[in-house]
């Protein structure tokens, strides 16, 4: 196969990135793993991508952050090169159907309605577009349209959130804590007496209720709960460094020992009080 300048070009951009996926998806010079790929196949990486793109962002690691965007941008390309190949639609039809979209849903900006508006206002006339495009696709249940593949606590509050504009939701927090002391009462008992499969529900139940308590509290759920497993890495990290210091490992202690050093982790990064 004759070479391609474009591949080589260290400034080719995003033609240089589309002309290197179709040389690996190539059926007689590509790479043999590329080429078996599909949708099906691709699609947990994509997850996965988007996910460390969120984790660049919350250590603010911009270096890490243009990586992760390569990484992610390689797997629309993936998806667009797959389509293309099988003559479904190509990179170009991908990235005039986004632009089409943002035009018609911010007339504000493109149109001719006043930009005179609070994010709140916005937001509902966005949300307004939203559910007549689910209407032109005859999506007419309130849920309809809420991805199956999203990460279940995200999809969790989009669920929520579409029910919530139908009315069916809890006026304040209150209540909602009321549900999480229930749910919880009821995942006591369930472990206490009933089989897996229900304890499992029971905890189902009471994660749905958390990510509606999440929504109340204008909360992003997934975005908690990075914070709290970077806080518990950091402290754990914490016990394993001052056990170092004795000479041991966690396997050489004991809890009592190890909630102590936690205790001691977390008021040191809470400070002295004043």
């Amino acid at each position: 196969m004759p070479k391609d300048p474009l591949i080589d070009d260290p400034a080719g951009g995003l033609p240089r990135l589309r002309a290197v996926m179709r040389r690996l998806r190539d059926p007689e010079t590509g790479c043999p793993w590329d080429i078996e790929q599909d949708f099906e196949t691709i699609a947990p990486y994509t997850i996965e991508e988007a996910h460390e793109v969120a984790d660049a962002i919350a250590r603010a690691d911009w270096q890490d952050l243009k990586a992760e965007l390569g990484d992610l941008l390689l797997q629309v390309v993936f998806h667009a090169q797959i389509a293309e190949d099988r003559g479904l639609f190509d990179f170009d039809a991908v990235a005039n159907a986004i632009a089409e979209k943002m035009v018609a849903r911010h007339p504000h900006v493109f149109g001719t309605e006043n930009r005179d508006k609070t994010a709140e206002q916005q937001t509902r006339d966005w949300e307004s577009v939203k559910a007549a495009e689910r209407a032109e696709k005859a999506q007419t249940g309130v849920l309809d349209g809420v991805a199956l593949g999203l990460p279940a606590l995200m999809r969790a509050v989009k669920l929520q959130k579409r029910a919530a504009r139908a009315g069916f939701d809890w006026p304040d927090a209150s209540q909602v804590l009321d549900k999480i002391a229930e749910e919880a009462a009821e995942l006591r008992e369930a472990a206490d007496s009933l089989p897996q499969d229900k304890v499992e529900e029971e905890f189902g139940d009471l994660l749905f209720v958390m990510a509606n308590l999440a929504r109340h509290l204008r909360v992003d759920p997934e975005a908690a709960l990075r914070g709290a497993n970077a806080k518990f890495t950091r402290r754990f990290e914490g016990i394993e460094a001052r056990l170092a210091e004795a000479g041991k490992r966690p396997e050489d202690s004991d809890l009592e020992e190890m909630d102590r050093l936690w205790d001691a982790a977390k008021a040191e990064e809470r400070g002295p009080r004043t």
